[in-house]
């Protein structure tokens, strides 16, 4: 079945949203328990496998069966007896279990259109390889995301990130809804071929408003003019929508393409997992040792380093200091990189060298205020500080910026709201699948404690410290870069009533 809202006896289960409503009165179901009766509701009369099930409500982890026997039970507490008396979900011995109730699907909610911004807005859509190679899909790839940072350093411009433009990637869609859906006016559509040291690649920039092609040329050039073809199309591109030719400052190019398609794969990797985190490594060491003049390499490497030892549980040292060294070597190759600006004023905000942090996120907006994910860490840094409704307003901005954004911009939001003592709204938002492969467990236990929710407090507890079990609170507030006492005894205080080790 399409669509993720089931009907069932007086239940309405939205799985998406994570809501489970009987008679239109919420009933708090939990994270794992949502999953399993979505998986359930959604093949109803089949028999679901116990491994299934598990893979349904534990991803990617490794869970013992009496974890499942456990739920299964308390989902049959929580929904009673059907109406003819018999159990919802049936046990079939030994294999698994199935829902034997009648499902009524509903319409899902239909995605809000984003209002237009007062200036031109853009989106660069991922480009289509249409080499015969599947691995050209990173170049493919990187040419898009390259022109989307190029767009974005103009400021009379509206650029949606990259993130959000990839959403759409491989799917058959009216530009009109795309362009609803991300809230912008214009959209840049393109193709690429790689082959044999050339490259062609077409591109046309169309009104989703009216469907007028403003803009469109075929380009056919040797491999190594690629940068320069992605500078004309800018031009091109800026041309068309503000009616006169506005350039940023230049960018540090790689001199290597294998450096940058290896660049083009870390990227995309290196905030899933320690275990992609790894990969990146690897692939940005190689690229460095390539092209030792590599700007974006040292930049992603810096970052890879910083969240080792601060999210991934690797040794302070020497990731610490050399976060900080390979993010400084970044800004020295290129000062007018808003990217590598961000990234080195969030390492000296954890080295609580904060007027130069807030200097370097000052340049960094400077050089690009379309910038999306620069936003979303200057709120973290700002909510530290005490500056909370400061770090709402750029976390907002973030998202408008970047509709469809990584899971770390959720946990940035449920920080943010959980300072604000908005403990409901930071509920709804940790409790969103995007949040799960984060470490946003330890502010939902928090938020659901200061709600006096503390049977559901601890069990996020217990889940955050699977993945997480050498955390302790007074390591957390070390690592934190807080100004602000008000917020760190707050958040302090929320932890300790969650049960989140000392």
């Amino acid at each position: 079945m399409q669509g993720s809202r089931f009907a069932f006896g007086p239940y309405v289960l939205d799985s998406a949203a994570g809501t489970l409503l009987r008679n239109d009165v919420p009933v708090s179901a939990g994270y794992r328990g949502i999953k399993l009766l979505g998986a359930l509701v959604e093949r109803p009369g089949e028999i679901l496998t116990k491994t299934e099930l598990m893979d349904a409500a534990w991803p990617g982890t490794a869970v013992e069966e009496g974890n499942l026997t456990v739920q299964i039970a308390q989902l049959r507490k929580l929904l009673g007896p059907a109406a003819d008396g018999g159990e919802w979900i049936a046990t079939v011995p030994r294999v698994g279990y199935r829902f034997t109730g009648a499902i009524e699907q509903l319409g899902g909610a239909v995605r809000k259109p984003l209002p237009l911004p007062d200036k031109p807005s853009v989106a660069v859509l991922p480009f289509v390889n249409l080499s015969n190679d599947p691995e050209q899909d990173s170049f493919a790839d990187g040419l898009a995301e390259d022109l989307t940072t190029d767009l974005s350093r103009i400021s009379g411009l509206f650029v949606i990130a990259r993130n959000s433009a990839f959403a759409y990637k491989g799917k058959a869609m009216d530009v009109r809804d795309i362009a609803r859906e991300l809230g912008v006016r214009y959209l840049l559509e393109g193709s690429a071929r790689r082959a044999a040291g050339r490259v062609r690649i077409n591109a046309q920039l169309v009104d989703a408003v009216n469907g007028e092609h403003l803009w469109a040329e075929r380009f056919d050039r040797s491999l190594e003019d690629i940068f320069a073809v992605q500078d004309e199309v800018t031009a091109k591109i800026v041309e068309a929508l503000l009616g006169r030719l506005r350039t940023p400052p230049p960018r540090n190019r790689p001199k290597n393409l294998e450096a940058y398609d290896l660049c083009v794969r870390a990227r995309k990797l290196i905030d899933d997992s320690p275990q992609t985190a790894r990969e990146a490594h690897l692939m940005l060491t190689r690229a460095l040792s390539l092209d030792p003049g590599y700007a974006e390499a040292y930049r992603w490497l810096a970052m890879n380093h910083w969240m080792g030892w601060v999210h991934w549980g690797e040794p302070i040292e020497p990731n610490r200091s050399l976060a900080l060294e390979l993010a400084r070597k970044a800004v020295a190759i290129d000062p007018n990189d808003a990217g590598c600006r961000w990234v080195l004023a969030n390492l000296l905000a954890y080295e609580r060298r904060f007027d130069e942090a807030d200097a370097e996120f000052a340049k960094a907006f400077e050089l690009d205020p379309n910038e999306a994910d620069a936003w979303a860490t200057l709120s973290d840094i700002e909510v530290l500080a005490g500056r909370i409704e400061e770090g709402l307003e750029h976390i907002r901005k973030a998202f408008r910026l970047n509709p469809f954004p990584p899971s770390w911009y959720y946990l940035t939001l449920g920080a943010a709201q959980y300072a604000a003592r908005d403990y409901e709204a930071a509920v709804e938002t940790l409790r969103r699948d995007e949040t799960y492969r984060t470490s946003s467990r330890r502010f939902l236990a928090a938020s659901l404690a200061q709600l006096g929710r503390l049977d559901e407090a601890r069990a996020e507890v217990e889940l955050f410290l699977v993945a997480n079990p050498h955390f302790t609170t007074s390591h957390w507030v070390w690592t934190e870069p807080f100004r602000d006492d008000a917020t760190l005894e707050h958040s302090v205080d929320g932890f300790r009533k969650a049960g989140l080790p000392e």
